[in-house]
């Protein structure tokens, strides 16, 4: 591609040489690493780095163009000064891969809580129909089938553009976070769908108030085509509050609640059978929710919604419900030899613990433990939310660690100590290793109780334990295992 070509559009603080502009190249990249012969190098200004400082690596390794944010002389190759790198990165890398976001149809998911819930559920019901989907997420990316690796929930604007143009998928569906749109990851992508699902308390150390969390997660429907649809749950303020923006820009919105004027709304819930009676724009009709809990009725109404606005028949979508085998990490439930229940759920808010708790309890929870922990270097002003409502809904929680990021082993232990003593209550214990807190759960638990294990879902843990496991889920299976042998041998 000429370089004219790759900056079409482009916001520049300098000019080319228009002989310049007729050299090809070869490829983009935003890491000194990834450089090769005849590429073009945007430095990115980063949070631990600065890609200016890496420019003559990027040149040694072949670049034959750098883009930057920064006034840089003496180089051996064009240099081109733009507004913002971020941004210009999108921009370059949606011309260099084609727009490959114009040629598909494309969903954008935002919120706090249920995207990765939400974007599975979609997949499932639009596959279900005939549909080709690609998923781009939290847990991992899908494309063409085949399953890769997710380092964020919102890929860079580069690698998001490439995965799009790697795609034959009819259907792409993301998951788009508020720290990916504030730092321009989905700069060049044209949305057909955009799903807001709810907003909670989450990221105050990133966005200093919901109001900016709020603006950030707004930026997304600016990226609406131009006959694109929204789908926006109404149940909460901030849901509302789009809606109404969005509809006195002009926008189609379609809402998603409990109130008469939603375009699907829930009328009635049957909890202990995960059914629902909705109003779909006018036709009565019963869903079934997959997944325990109230929160998973929204996320399956809201793929259920986005389904229907592509024109797939009610009868279908509610008949594959009852075959989504859900999400890993999400509210997985097993059963324990013992007659209790565990749970592993992602949740690391207090509104999604809320959730967590509540659907034990509606489920039939005799008694409710519940472990869990916090992440270092990550929100504090919702760690005490979070402890007031394990102490309110719990019968017994256990704090542990979370991922300590930077945080040292002493410093978490402490916040526990002294988060404990302020907003807890006699319900509470602290074991610090991870594994050992769920050993103990387990190994104390009775017939009819649920423990419920929060923070972590799908992820891998980041620091070693006593037990040789990698996961809750693992150390669930492990301490299973060993509880069957012992029993054994009693017997």
């Amino acid at each position: 591609m000429k370089i004219s070509q790759l900056l079409y559009e482009l916001d520049t603080k300098t000019r080319l040489d228009p002989q310049i502009s007729e050299l090809d190249i070869e490829g983009i990249a935003d890491n000194s690493k990834d450089v090769g012969k005849g590429y073009a190098f945007v430095a990115i200004t980063g949070f631990e780095s600065d890609g200016h400082q890496y420019i003559e690596q990027a040149i040694e390794k072949g670049a034959a163009i750098v883009i930057g944010e920064k006034p840089v002389t003496g180089l051996s190759v064009p240099y081109l000064q733009v507004q913002n790198s971020r941004k210009a990165l999108g921009r370059i890398a949606r011309n260099f891969y084609g727009n490959p976001s114009s040629q598909k149809v494309v969903i954008g998911i935002t919120g706090t809580n249920g995207k990765t819930t939400t974007s599975y559920m979609l997949q499932h019901l639009l596959e279900s129909s005939g549909k080709t989907c690609s998923v781009i997420g939290t847990i991992q990316n899908i494309i063409n089938g085949q399953k890769l690796k997710s380092a964020n929930t919102t890929p860079s604007s580069l690698a998001l553009h490439k995965l799009l143009s790697l795609s034959r998928d009819e259907v792409v569906i993301m998951e788009v976070s508020s720290h990916g749109l504030s730092q321009y990851r989905l700069e060049g992508i044209e949305l057909d769908y955009c799903l807001f699902t709810n907003l909670h308390h989450e990221h105050l150390d990133y966005h200093d108030t919901m109001e900016d969390y709020f603006q950030a997660k707004l930026l997304m429907f600016k990226q609406l085509k131009i006959n694109g649809k929204s789908i926006v749950n109404v149940a909460n303020f901030w849901g509302q509050k789009l809606a109404d923006i969005l509809k006195s820009e002009g926008k189609s919105v379609y809402t998603i609640g409990e109130s008469v004027e939603c375009n699907f709304r829930i009328q009635q819930v049957d909890s202990q059978n995960s059914l629902a009676i909705i109003e779909d724009n006018g036709e009565i009709r019963t869903i079934f929710y997959p997944m325990n809990g109230i929160h998973n009725l929204y996320n399956t109404l809201m793929a259920y919604a986005t389904s229907r606005l592509l024109d797939i028949s009610s009868e279908t979508l509610i008949h594959s419900t009852y075959r989504f085998k859900g999400v890993e990490g999400r509210f997985e439930v097993s059963k324990l030899a013992n007659g209790s229940t565990v749970v592993v759920d992602y949740a690391h808010t207090p509104d999604a613990i809320s959730y967590c708790l509540k659907t034990a309890r509606l489920q039939g929870a005799q008694r409710i433990i519940h472990i869990f922990g916090f992440r270092g270097d990550r929100d504090s002003s919702k760690r005490k939310i979070m402890l007031t409502v394990a102490a309110e809904w719990s019968d017994r929680y256990i704090l542990t660690f979370d991922d300590l990021n930077t945080v040292s082993e002493k410093g978490m232990t402490d916040a526990l100590q002294q988060l404990n003593e302020e907003y807890g209550n006699s319900k509470g214990t602290i074991i610090i290793d991870r594994t050992l807190a769920i050993k103990k759960a387990i190994t104390e638990s009775k017939p009819g109780d649920w423990i419920i294990i929060t923070g972590k879902g799908h992820e891998k843990y980041q620091q070693p334990y006593e037990l040789p496991t990698g996961s809750d889920r693992e150390t669930i299976e492990f301490v299973s295992n060993q509880l069957k042998r012992v029993n054994q041998e009693y017997q």
